[in-house]
């Protein structure tokens, strides 16, 4: 039984008999929400792209966590940190990785290490704000874009043809002339263009077919709002395939923050793509191998969470587009 037919066959009797049905009702929605966690793991531990996806994210999110603790019980905040930190028992910077740098210094005399690890924690909150902000609003217009059509329909639409049509990236260059951006703000904009492009467009195809659900139907005839039919029956039905695009809005966020800070329009302290700013603005940037500390960790980095979430995004398909499962 899915939690549309539970709605239809117990909704009204949860209102007439009083808290007992509805407790009832929560509790076989848990039943059933938690059943379809595990049928959807079940289907993306398949995937073996997914697996190395998460595997990565989860040593990403273990290098974030580290640093704090490593400035706390290791790390010495004068040498270390990776804002301010200096270490005066080098003669020259950058220096190359040894044993107290483990990848070596920046042409500041800054722990690189330490940037690297400093900076995961960021990029991650950036992704995750982006991507939460692309949700609400790709999932709460396409789902009311659907449900009224009409004018409505048709406005919302013609704004999301609109921001479809305008580049991103350009806009974002714009932007950050115009405006000191910081990752915060970076998020929304990012969330905001992804949310009103084209996730809407994609959720309110998939909330047409929901709309003429029979268990759509007997929520009206049950009484139900039209807020009540949108926000309890549309939207949850429409949040497997709003995740799955989370994590492409994730992989878009850290890229552009990356490409952004490599022209010095962010207004934050550190990030990977500042670490690749400063060894650009100093002349290392086509020095080939020779300095590839400056380089290479910051780079492969952005290449690998970038990837990793699109892994993920891709094994996620197969969860919410039975078509694409194995046989």
């Amino acid at each position: 039984m899915s939690v549309e037919q539970t709605d239809q066959n117990v909704g009204v009797g949860a209102e007439t008999y009083g808290g007992v049905r509805t407790e009832q009702l929560w509790r076989v929605r848990l039943k059933l929400l938690w059943n379809s966690l595990r049928s959807s793991w079940a289907i993306f531990s398949e995937n073996p792209i997914g697996m190395i996806g998460l595997v990565i994210i989860f040593i990403f999110g273990l290098m974030a966590l580290s640093h704090p603790i490593l400035m706390a019980t290791v790390w010495d905040a004068a040498t270390y940190d990776p804002i301010v930190g200096f270490d005066y028992t080098i003669d020259s910077h950058p220096s190359a990785p040894s044993a107290a740098h483990l990848l070596g210094t920046d042409p500041i005399g800054r722990d690189v290490l330490s940037q690297l690890l400093y900076s995961t924690s960021s990029e991650f909150g950036l992704g995750i704000v982006a991507a939460l902000v692309t949700v609400t609003i790709g999932t709460s217009i396409g789902a009311v874009a659907a449900f009224y059509g009409g004018v409505i329909d048709s406005v919302l639409m013609r704004l999301a043809d609109l921001v479809i049509m305008i580049p991103s990236l350009p806009l974002l260059i714009v932007l950050g002339a115009f405006f000191e951006l910081n990752l915060l703000m970076l998020a929304f904009v990012i969330g905001i263009l992804s949310g009103f492009g084209g996730v809407t467009v994609i959720i309110k195809s998939q909330a047409l077919t929901i709309k003429v659900k029979p268990f759509i139907e007997a929520a009206r005839v049950a009484g139900g709002s039209d807020f009540h039919i949108i926000f309890t029956h549309i939207v949850p039905n429409l949040l497997p395939l709003a995740f799955l695009y989370m994590m492409f809005t994730v992989t878009t966020a850290i890229f552009s923050e990356a490409v952004l800070s490599f022209f010095g329009l962010m207004n934050i302290r550190m990030s990977w793509g500042i670490m690749i700013n400063l060894a650009q603005s100093e002349g290392y940037l086509l020095r080939g191998f020779e300095f590839w500390w400056l380089l290479f960790p910051a780079s492969i980095a952005i290449t690998l969470l970038c990837a990793a979430f699109y892994l993920v995004g891709r094994a996620l398909d197969e969860v919410v587009n039975p078509r694409l499962r194995k046989r």
